[in-house]
């Protein structure tokens, strides 16, 4: 592997360097030397300068120019290449091209593509089959096709959400190898095992055999990850993951709600030769509860995204006990025990001051989603009236037993209890204490680990009915229940049956009972969508996608493959429950690509015999025009020196110097008289050629290079748009300056509004009002609709707005309204209800239509020919919506972020240029016949 990105399509012409020792010593030959005669009068001559000389030996230098330009011409005869294709090896065998397109190549795909484009590209120049193998897809049919065809295949591969399982493609490889035969083999891979890695490096080494490998990986940027989100009691955590330390050593982590707005974010740093670090928010527990998304800014893919549900959030849990050794012995107390159970994932509130039912009825006056009660008795009818409602509608209440609760009579249990309790291991009992045995499958302690160490020797004993088994969520080895769990309407209800601390059970003092009631925790948040989880008697539950990620970490449709999700999943995504939100709109669940235990593990492909390549940004540079245009130059500069040194020049000089003086005294005054184009006339000219050629949307130059960036981003994706789903094929938008282009060669021009910019000159709002008065249509958008105030007039006062009005003030604006149902606009193109863009709470204005058909044009303002109205405001941030990155993939999210609405952004648009360009033909009663016909189907 070379240590330059250099290399030579003729290697073989370098041997021409070895004569450069011999062109060395014929240039450094001494000329004849002269015959000396003897002749007395030449001692006249002594004083006398000769006027040429001829030197005896070269001087070294000037042999040195002719050596390197000789060894220049040998170089460039050697067809240098700078940053070559490191493809396969040149061959006339098929190409396969087996592709990584896990989550971690999302970041680098453009790259991944370029490098795979390339290797068809030498294969079609040897006509040479070509079959691709995306590594995620198993059940694919592997086969060789032409390189043209391999391309467009290329082109339609997007990385997946998920982590690939590489193994599970090597059966259809080695059948697809074995019929083809001989074949070259190319992996690009990311360089990282996501599972099964090493049974995949040795099966493919088998597969292979003898057949030649190149392995393309490196030269980008390692891939990096979130996992392990975790709202803490003082602050939320997330494990930032990247693959290996070469990579960059700090970020950026953001937080985002339900609709896509900030929430906050924070900066996280890797120590040297670190591949983990963490990431904290320090917000307060209402804003960390309305955390939907953490994003690792800059990095695209679904592996930075860690989706968050309800499950994150931080749950006030109200802990109340019935025993008088709170205050005796704290320590020993069933509330210590509990606080401390859990204090990693709620924000526990003891009831420590008042008789337990007045702390009840507290607990229950602040609507607390969960209650703990530790051996609490008898209860009055009414507050255990008001509990039974409180747990009907959703409320979870946990309950320990007890000295006081064996001896109640209580119905707020989910089965029925013996008098007393059942004592073990006691000096009067022949039974030993008991251990745990294996967690109910079907409940929501399923595959928890059975603790060894921990035993019960007393425990409150249920009445034995039908559904004793069902209600029973962990039994003993001798089969009575440990805890048992009902649902009551869309809330819970579970009892432990034993106490809260040390007396009855040593579980308190396990992590088992921390996990047990995170568990119950979780559960509290999906009491109204659970199935086994709250009543384990009925079949499991399966909620459908709401919305998944792509490879990309963007938020889109669920794909067709991706199969209804059980609530109780907590796996990572894969190909059939791809990343994203489940279940309902105001209570879905998240599935992340990574579990909370997954790291990011390199693949080890040491002991495989394939090149070695890596990918590259920089496109191949043939370097023999430089080296022979190097080469010219030394030559010229040679026989420049040549000639000065044999006085050539100097005499030349003195022939032409009376010509050159006259030639110099007739051209100065001729320069001097000649006309001077102006630049700016040079550029005018330009800008209107360009404006002309061909029919182009414009924007509005704003000098926020942010916001110029986007809004260009978007006109250029509203024009593919048009192009692909319209007649119109447009050209490039062009950004205008108002105060110094012209306007008029442009139908619609797109203006964002940006809060704190200076106003307009009045040259420009006189240009501004002209053009609109001329026919022309100007989009005002102040792009913020979300920053929208609640109330009627919550739009007209965002800072957008604001600035929006002082524009408005120079300019002679008719009277706007809202774009009524039935107004041109929304059926010009598409049939539309409202207009969205990046979002949908802002209202679209239009010039009102007229109310009076006496009225005079010329008292009227500004008013767009053919009914179009001159002036449509808007607060949707449209440009945003329409912005697309050059891989095809959406710019900016969406809030609230509906799978459609990106869709109908940009239908929004279409028809906004269609009114500009058409005026109100649609208006016309012909088209109204047709129109109802389709608005009925």
């Amino acid at each position: 592997m070379s240590v330059l990105p250099l290399s030579f399509l003729q290697p073989l012409m370098l041997l021409g360097l070895l004569s450069l020792p011999l062109l060395w010593w014929l240039l450094r030959v001494m000329p004849p030397r002269p015959r000396r005669i003897d002749f007395p009068p030449t001692r006249l001559l002594f004083d006398i300068a000769p006027k040429e000389e001829t030197p005896s030996r070269t001087p070294w230098w000037l042999t040195a120019l002719r050596l390197a330009a000789a060894a220049l011409v040998i170089l460039a005869a050697a067809g240098p290449v700078w940053n070559p294709n490191t493809g396969a090896a040149r061959s006339t065998a098929p190409l396969t091209i087996l592709l990584d397109d896990g989550w971690s190549t999302a970041s680098s795909w453009e790259m991944r593509i370029k490098a795979a484009d390339q290797l068809i590209t030498e294969a079609d120049s040897n006509r040479r089959g070509v079959a691709i193998v995306p590594l995620s897809d198993p059940a694919q049919d592997i086969t060789l096709m032409p390189a043209g065809t391999a391309r467009v295949t290329l082109r339609q591969l997007a990385p997946k959400p998920f982590a690939v399982d590489r193994a599970e493609t090597l059966p259809a490889l080695k059948h697809f190898l074995n019929a083809t035969g001989d074949s070259d083999i190319a992996w690009l891979t990311d360089g990282i095992d996501s599972g099964r890695g090493t049974e995949f490096v040795d099966g493919l080494r088998e597969v292979v055999g003898d057949r030649s490998l190149t392995i393309v990986e490196g030269g980008t940027l390692p891939a990096r990850a979130l996992t392990a989100a975790e709202n803490a009691a003082a602050r939320m955590t997330v494990k930032v993951l990247r693959a290996n330390a070469n990579g960059p050593a700090a970020g950026v982590v953001r937080a985002l709600d339900q609709k896509g707005a900030p929430i906050g974010e924070t900066q996280y740093a890797f120590a040297p030769q670190d591949s983990e670090t963490e990431a904290a928010f320090d917000l307060p527990l209402e804003l960390r509860n309305d955390i939907a998304r953490l994003e690792i800014a800059g990095e695209r893919s679904a592996g930075a995204v860690q989706l968050l549900d309800k499950r994150w959030r931080r749950r006030a849990i109200g802990v109340v006990s019935g025993s008088s050794t709170e205050r005796a012995q704290p320590l020993l107390a069933p509330t210590f025990y509990l606080s401390r159970a859990l204090a990693p994932f709620a924000d526990v509130r003891l009831g420590d001051k008042g008789a337990p039912q007045q702390i009840i009825t507290q607990f229950l006056d602040q609507k607390l989603s969960m209650i703990v009660m530790a051996d609490v008795g008898a209860l009055s009818p009414e507050l255990r009236h008001r509990i039974d409602d409180w747990i009907k509608h959703g409320g979870v209440l946990v309950r320990f037993a007890g000295p006081r609760l064996a001896q109640a009579d209580d119905d707020l249990v989910p089965v029925k209890l013996r008098h007393g309790g059942r004592s073990l291991g006691g000096s009067m009992t022949w039974e030993n204490p008991q251990h745990l045995a294996a967690f109910a499958a079907d409940g929501p302690f399923a595959a928890l680990p059975v603790p060894n160490d921990v035993t019960v020797n007393r425990q409150v004993l249920a009445e034995p009915d039908a559904r004793l088994a069902a209600k029973s969520w962990a039994s003993l080895v001798d089969g009575t229940p440990l805890v048992t769990g009902e649902r009551r309407g869309k809330g819970l209800l579970a009892l432990f049956h034993i106490s809260a601390d040390m007396r009855w059970s040593d579980l308190p003092m396990s992590g088992t009972f921390v996990e047990m009631l995170r568990r119950i925790v979780d559960v509290s948040g999906y009491t109204e969508n659970t199935g086994r989880t709250a009543n384990v008697d009925a079949k499991a539950e399966t909620i459908a996608p709401l919305r998944t990620l792509d490879g990309f970490g963007a938020f889109g449709p669920p794909p067709a493959s991706v199969k209804p999700l059980r609530v109780d999943y907590r796996g990572r995504g894969t190909i059939e429950h791809p990343p994203g939100f489940y279940g309902p709109a105001d209570g879905p669940i998240a599935v992340n690509t990574l579990a909370a235990t997954d790291r990011i593990v390199p693949l080890d492909t040491s002991n495989l015999t394939a090149r070695r390549a890596s990918f590259t940004n920089a496109e191949p540079h043939d370097l023999r025009g430089i080296l022979l245009s190097s080469a010219l130059a030394l030559f010229l500069a040679d026989a420049v020196i040549v000639a000065l040194l044999g006085g050539g020049i100097a005499m030349l000089l003195r022939r032409r110097a009376a010509q050159a003086a006259l030639v110099v005294a007739l051209a100065l005054p001729m320069m001097a008289m000649a006309p001077s184009f102006s630049r700016a006339d040079s550029a005018s000219d330009e800008f209107a050629t360009k404006a002309t050629s061909q029919t182009r949307l414009a924007y509005v130059v704003t000098g926020n290079p942010e916001v110029d960036s986007i809004v260009k981003a978007g006109m250029s994706g509203l024009t593919l748009f048009l192009a692909q789903r319209t007649a119109l094929e447009a050209g490039d938008p062009v950004g205008v300056d108002p105060a110094r282009d012209e306007l008029a060669f442009f139908p619609l021009i797109y203006w964002p509004i940006v809060p704190g910019a200076p106003k307009p000159p009045q040259n420009a709002l006189d240009k501004i009002d002209a053009y609109m008065k001329q026919g022309g249509t100007i989009l005002f958008d102040t792009r913020d609709a979300i920053d929208a105030l609640p109330g009627p007039d919550g739009e007209s006062r965002t800072p957008g707005m604001q600035q929006l009005r002082v524009i408005l003030t120079s300019l002679d604006i008719p009277e706007l309204e809202p774009v009524p149902h039935e107004h041109v606009l929304a059926k010009t193109f598409y049939l539309l209800h409202d207009f969205p863009g990046r979002f949908t709470t802002g209202q679209t204005w239009v010039e009102a239509l007229p109310r009076n058909e006496d009225d005079e044009a010329g008292s009227r303002p500004a008013r767009g020919g053919d009914g179009v109205s001159p002036i449509i405001i808007t607060s949707n941030d449209l440009a945003g919506a329409w912005a697309m990155r050059p891989d095809g993939q959406p710019m900016l999210p969406l809030s609230p972020g509906e799978p459609r609405q990106r869709e109908f952004a940009f239908r929004a648009g279409v028809n906004i240029v269609m009114y500009t360009l058409t005026g109100n033909y649609k208006a016309d009663q012909v088209h109204a016949p047709a129109l109802i016909e389709r608005l009925g189907q």
